[in-house]
């Protein structure tokens, strides 16, 4: 309801019909932030099962920035092709971006839980500068710009539609959920117990791609959200992640649905992107876990 409520226009007292500004814009709005939350989340639940290491999200795998080196490459090729073929290639660049973080991270040493999230660091920077690069080039700069920041202000029905991709993710989520879990034993043992680890591994990076590039080509990239959310869900819940799956994706959609909020009373009538919003308030709440963590560890 804030969220409907909230916004340049009052719609108890506007010119404009109340009905049609609610259809178009606040309603699709609040649905594509909820949405957008949700798979991030999850995605980034799949991630630290996949890579076994809870300091790891989306955006520390280079899927991101593979996804806008995939939207880059069509909107070069084919700049008239349909919203759902550029989604399809930048979930495919984004597939393969992540495929090179996973087979990089089995070189990382593991007895430094730190060193993985600076190792993805480099790496999403790498393929960061590379879209950077091709950006300046071929003078795409501001699209680049646009899908590094997570903004739901351009947000109208008919623009947010590909995001529901998700809802029908969560449920493919659901079916793998206890092989996800075993996953995060490690491979030893998730073979021991009878499961297909490279399937299944393939099916999880192939869900935090399709999910990520449905985020980004619909309203850009948010850091942290996929980090946050399922550390806090996992601190009170375990790491069953059947059990989990709902809270996560409540708790995902609820956060930047908050942010969105907070980012259009901050400088009202004007808007501070969700990202901007998440990023910082994120990044105080996963400090505070990784205190209290460490306070815990040493008594």
């Amino acid at each position: 309801m804030a969220s409907l409520l909230t916004g340049a226009t009052n719609l108890f007292d506007s010119p404009l019909d109340r009905s049609m500004v609610l259809a178009v814009s606040r309603l699709p709005r609040t649905m594509a932030a909820l949405l957008a939350g949700a798979g991030l989340a999850l995605a980034g639940v799949v991630i630290q099962q996949t890579m076994r290491n809870r300091l790891v999200e989306p955006g520390l795998t280079g899927t991101p920035e593979s996804a806008m080196i995939g939207l880059l490459g069509v909107t070069l090729i084919a700049p008239g092709a349909a919203l759902l073929t550029k989604m399809s290639v930048a979930a495919l660049a984004a597939l393969l971006g992540t495929a090179g973080f996973f087979a990089l991270s089995t070189r990382v040493p593991r007895h430094d839980p730190m060193l993985l999230p600076i190792v993805g660091l480099i790496y999403g920077g790498i393929l960061g500068a590379a879209a950077l690069f091709i950006a300046w080039t071929t003078d795409l700069v501001q699209f680049v710009g646009i899908w590094q920041t997570g903004d739901f202000s351009g947000v109208l029905r008919g623009r947010y539609e590909l995001l529901w991709l998700i809802a029908a993710l969560a449920g493919l989520l659901w079916l793998f959920a206890d092989r996800l879990t075993i996953l995060g034993l490690g491979e030893d043992q998730a073979r021991s117990l009878g499961l297909n680890y490279r399937q299944t591994v393939l099916a999880g990076l192939a869900i935090v791609a399709m999910a990520v590039a449905v985020v980004v080509v619909t309203v850009g990239s948010m850091p942290f959200v996929g980090l946050v959310v399922p550390n806090i869900v996992s601190r009170f819940r375990g790491d069953n992640l059947r059990d989990n799956l709902g809270l996560v994706a409540v708790a995902g959609g609820g956060f930047v649905l908050a942010s969105d909020v907070i980012g259009r009373l901050v400088r009202w009538p004007y808007e501070i992107p969700a990202a901007t919003i998440f990023a910082i308030a994120g990044a105080a709440i996963f400090l505070g876990l990784l205190g209290n963590r460490k306070a815990r560890a040493h008594g």
